[in-house]
């Protein structure tokens, strides 16, 4: 019978897929219809043939997040498996600081719901009472003797259940209000955690996160957990109460009645056994791939410019398609498996109310019942149906909800980048001198096999300047980074005067540095932003004695607005010399014991380098500093120059030192000078 059932809802939805399969396909074809036939994508890597591979993991319960079945072997931390129960205690923790005021959202739930469930009452009273003339009870007969006229206790009994009603919304409204406050402070507190834990991830995890896909994580997951202050607090709360004070009044009525309406409760447990329990990882590979698009989007704006100079625009809004596709694939394959669970309530729900209806109305003409009684008795069981179908149909926006949970403490999980020790040290500035030293230093980057670094050992004294050359690849920007403490050393220490930087706090170090890289990075914003972006507490008089240190008022002043001009995202409007300058001005403000230039006055005309040249002898003049560069005019008043080759030291000196031994720099500088004199000598003709 199973096989039969899943062979048909496989075949329907596989009809209704096809249904949508020209619309996306004809999607697909517009956007990419002018594509050469090298830049076609293979089927392998089509939309509906991915999705084809996703159901089947559906099916052999393979997707991350769903249940283990199999040999046992455990799953990387990123795609552990959580149960809802962790998961739901793991919110919990979350509402702790919370507890006073989810305490009085049950309470106003409470009440809200127990005052709901008395205006059903006053269809018995109307009915058997001032229509059928049934005489009153003594009770308000002798308390209420003006209630003995029909029309009277119509007017009285309207009265009360408008009243009662209008109580009941106002406390629900005041409830549903603090609960929506509560729900916001959630998601803006978990916003912060996953951000400030996201940029305190070791650096090649930091790489490995794509802008678009943290954005996701900030967006979707973390709001999403906000939701589960109704999904799993408010609606459940007022279910349950509601189920409660419905059977109770129910088993006042007709205990018989009742027990034809409980014989439902249990497919709730069915229903969600075989149902939602395997919603949650299609909701979880859903915003894997919403993840995906963002990120993929992200980083195609931001690369427009190589975008269009290979004229890729049709490829990229092609691939964009494809994915979008297979994201609604996901998306309807979802909603088929959440219909499925609200399809058998909306069958059960108007048949059982047909069969009790029958049977209670059998009992009235047996004279065993009132109509009022029967009435009331059917006014309740809607209301004790009500939260069932409401439970069942919302438990799959439950499990959306955890499944956003799981990937925010998937990443809250992954370790942070060199956590501070109690016994760290903090930096005193005044009393560092600056002096840096590699003793036996190797280091092998995450995930590879071979060093970077191998027996590394340099002693710099303070305030020099170092010349770290060398080819590509050698590990230039390696040892700076361990300057820098991006990174720890496999093996060995790096010491700042004769303390390991290890144990620093990191972040106290840190404000040791500054850093000029070639490929600068500057914020949208003003200028006078971008380059107080090193010290927030400076002034305007500082800010610009920094700019003017950088020779950079030269180009400010001549912008219409000056400092407050918006130089767009990346810094978009300026040059690169004048973004190279900011960079210096920032650096400047900030007052570093520790430089690190990284190639900072490469791919520049020479007067925007004679420029630089200029801000950068400002700037590193009693600092100690470590300068990654090619050209001669950079290097060549370093005070000592430093040859790296294949992760090892091969020579070290000054310039003349290094000139007068031979070896890789003097073969380094003679190839510079050709080239840039132009004696390369031209093959000759035959």
């Amino acid at each position: 019978m199973e096989t039969c059932r899943q062979k048909l809802r496989e075949r329907f939805s596989k009809r209704m897929l096809g249904m949508i399969e020209s619309s996306m396909n004809k999607n697909a074809e517009n956007s990419g219809s002018t594509r050469s036939s090298t830049t076609e994508a293979s089927p392998t890597s089509s939309s509906r043939y991915r999705f084809e591979r996703y159901r089947g993991k559906i099916r052999r319960r393979e997707l991350p997040g769903g249940p283990v079945h199999g040999s046992g072997h455990t799953r990387a931390a990123k795609d552990r498996v959580r149960s809802s129960g962790q998961l739901i205690r793991q919110f919990l923790v979350l509402l702790r600081p919370f507890r006073t005021a989810v305490i009085w959202i049950l309470l106003s739930v409470t009440a809200s719901t127990l005052i709901g469930l008395l205006p059903p009452a006053g269809t018995k009273f109307i009915i058997d009472y001032g229509l059928s003339g049934k005489p009153l009870p003594d009770f308000f007969k002798s308390r209420f003797p003006w209630l003995t006229e029909p029309k009277s206790l119509l007017f009285a009994t309207v009265l009360a259940v408008s009243f009662v009603t209008l109580l009941k919304i106002l406390i629900h409204i005041w409830g549903r209000w603090y609960a929506t406050l509560i729900s916001k402070q959630i998601q803006l507190n978990l916003r912060r955690r996953v951000f400030e834990h996201a940029v305190r991830l070791p650096l090649h995890r930091v790489h490995e996160l794509r802008s678009g896909g943290v954005a996701s994580i900030l967006r979707e997951d973390g709001g999403s957990v906000g939701e589960l202050v109704f999904g799993m607090l408010f609606n459940p709360w007022r279910a349950v109460i509601q189920l409660l004070g419905s059977l109770v009044i129910l088993a006042w009525v007709d205990w018989t009645l009742l027990a034809g309406a409980v014989i439902l409760l249990p497919m709730v447990f069915v229903t969600h056994r075989a149902w939602i329990n395997r919603i949650r990882p299609q909701f979880r590979e859903i915003r894997k791939q919403r993840e995906q698009i963002d990120a993929s989007a992200t980083e195609s704006f931001a690369g427009m410019r190589i975008v269009r100079a290979f004229s890729r625009q049709k490829r990229e809004a092609a691939r964009f398609t494809t994915e979008n596709n297979l994201m609604a694939r996901q998306e309807l394959y979802a909603w088929w498996w959440m219909r499925v669970v609200e399809m058998v309530w909306e069958a059960m729900i108007p048949l059982a109310s047909a069969a009790l209806l029958f049977y209670g109305g059998w009992r009235v003409l047996d004279g065993h019942l009132t109509v009022g009684d029967l009435m009331m008795f059917l006014v309740y069981l809607l209301l004790l149906l009500e939260p069932l179908a409401t439970l069942a149909s919302s438990a799959t926006q439950f499990q959306n909800s955890l499944s956003g949970l799981d990937r925010v403490l998937d990443l809250l999980g992954e370790p942070r980048e060199m956590p501070s020790s109690p016994d760290s040290r903090r930096v005193d500035r005044k009393q560092i001198v600056g002096r840096i030293a590699f003793e036996n230093v190797s280091f092998t980057y995450p995930g590879s096999d071979s060093p970077a670094l191998k027996g590394i050992n340099l002693e710099v004294g303070a305030g020099q300047t170092v010349a770290l050359v060398g080819p590509s690849g050698a590990g230039k920007t390696t040892l700076s980074n361990l300057v820098a403490r991006f990174y720890d050393p496999t093996e060995g220490r790096v010491t700042l005067d004769g303390v390991d930087l290890r144990d620093f706090d990191v972040e106290s170090f840190r404000s040791l540095l500054g850093v000029v890289e070639q490929d600068v990075f500057l914020f949208d914003g003003t200028i006078q932003q971008n380059i107080a972006y090193a010290r927030r507490d400076a002034s305007e008089a500082d800010i610009r004695a920094a700019a003017e240190a950088a020779n950079a008022t030269e180009f400010i002043d001549r912008m219409a607005n000056g400092m407050q001009t918006v130089i767009g995202e990346r810094g978009v409007r300026l040059s690169g010399g004048q973004r190279q300058r900011l960079a210096i001005a920032r650096a400047i403000l900030a007052d570093p014991k520790l430089l690190i230039l990284d190639e900072a006055t490469s791919n520049l005309d020479t007067e925007s380098e004679r420029l630089i040249q200029q801000s950068l002898s400002t700037l590193m003049k009693g600092r100690t500093s470590f300068v990654i560069a090619h050209r001669l005019s950079t290097i060549a008043g370093a005070d000592l120059i430093v040859v790296v080759e294949n992760g090892c030291i091969s020579q070290t000196g000054t310039h003349d030192e290094l000139m007068a031994q031979g070896g890789k720099y003097k073969t380094m500088v003679e190839q510079q000078i050709h080239m840039t004199l132009g004696n390369i000598n031209p093959a000759r003709s035959k």
